[in-house]
């Protein structure tokens, strides 16, 4: 499945989820990831995260969809990072 996730944590972990969650998505904005990943994928993030963040200050936000080609993407200005694969 294509996922995007999003988060507003406290500064003092913005630092760890982002770590995190690079080992996982492709850093598209600040505090905005996407990429494909499997369920268990998935849910393991989700319980890394709930040990990271403080549910009483912070939120993560996670958009999921069947595939890819689901997504059209618009981005206006700079592009941080490039998610198009180089083979399809």
């Amino acid at each position: 499945m294509y996922v995007v996730i999003v988060y507003d944590v406290e500064q003092s972990r913005v630092a760890k989820v982002c770590q995190y969650l690079r080992r996982w998505l492709h850093w598209v904005q600040n505090s905005a990831f996407e990429g494909e990943l499997s369920e268990a994928q998935l849910e393991r993030i989700k319980a890394e995260l709930s040990d990271l963040i403080d549910p009483d200050y912070d939120s993560v936000y996670i958009y999921r969809l069947p595939d890819r080609k689901f997504v059209q993407k618009d981005v206006l200005g700079q592009e941080k990072a490039i998610t198009e694969a180089f083979l399809e």
